[in-house]
């Protein structure tokens, strides 16, 4: 299984580096790529939520990309409160993570409820990467920090939690996860981060605040993981999807992404990074 993960990750990774490396004038390119991938995983968590009219899923992602195409057209002016919106939305998200057995009744109340929560995940964390893509003079390489930040933090957690970890962190909705890979996670994490700042040209304090940023956006990406994993429990499956071997569905592998992409992005803005 390992070895099957490994292989698709090497062959998915040079791909999405390509997209966030384009040169400017291809930008409607990365957001035409980013939809696509926001809309797959639209689609595996509308089947989450318990939604198993595929008709009815269809209108929705309909739906979607009118109001992505909206968030294109407005980026500039909505990019703050999307932002604080997603922050805030992953905030609350641990207090679910605490709650598990809340909304886990197949009901349709619960239903559109875990619909809504959909949007908070999929739409900030799109304008979190036109944000942090259209930052001046070195988007891309941002873009591209961003998420080196989550995958170090993934492979940390992964060796960590394989060789120290003890202490579970959510047995009832991840139980391979443990203290020990959070931990792990962070630190490669801040360490990545620092790395790139230095080759992005940040100096003194805000060396420091990238990586404090880092832990942060760390952390919620460990609280995107596990918000999925809960969503996969209530629902009764193993993965999201089919579409990747040994990784699942879409979800399986953009969740912490999700949960990232807004608090880096709302991060650094206000680091005027």
């Amino acid at each position: 299984m390992l070895l099957q993960r490994t292989l698709t990750a090497l062959l998915l990774a040079p791909f999405a580096i390509l997209v966030i490396l384009l040169p400017p004038g291809w930008t409607w390119l990365f957001a035409l790529v980013t939809v696509a991938a926001f809309l797959a995983g639209l689609w595996e968590w509308t089947r989450l939520s318990g939604l198993r009219n595929r008709p009815v899923r269809a209108l929705l992602l309909a739906g979607a990309l009118v109001v992505f195409a909206l968030l294109w057209w407005l980026r500039d002016m909505i990019q703050w409160p999307a932002l604080v919106a997603g922050a805030a939305w992953w905030a609350l998200a641990c207090v679910w993570l605490n709650h598990f057995a809340f909304a886990a009744a197949p009901t349709t109340e619960n239903r559109n409820l875990k619909l809504a929560a959909g949007a908070l995940v999929i739409f900030p964390a799109f304008v979190g990467l036109l944000s942090i893509h259209a930052s001046e003079p070195y988007g891309h390489w941002w873009t591209l920090l961003t998420l080196l930040i989550v995958w170090a933090a993934d492979i940390g957690a992964y060796f960590s939690g394989r060789f120290l970890g003890k202490r579970k962190l959510a047995p009832n909705i991840s139980p391979g996860k443990t203290w020990a890979g959070v931990g792990g996670a962070l630190v490669a994490g801040a360490l990545v981060a620092v790395a790139g700042g230095v080759l992005l040209g940040v100096e003194s304090w805000r060396l420091l605040a990238l990586a404090l940023l880092a832990v942060l956006t760390v952390a919620a990406s460990v609280v995107g993981d596990l918000i999925e994993s809960l969503m996969k429990r209530h629902a009764q499956v193993k993965d999201s999807g089919r579409m990747f071997p040994g990784h699942g569905g879409l979800l399986d592998r953009m969740d912490s992404v999700f949960a990232a992409v807004p608090v880096f992005a709302l991060g650094k803005l206000l680091l005027g990074l």
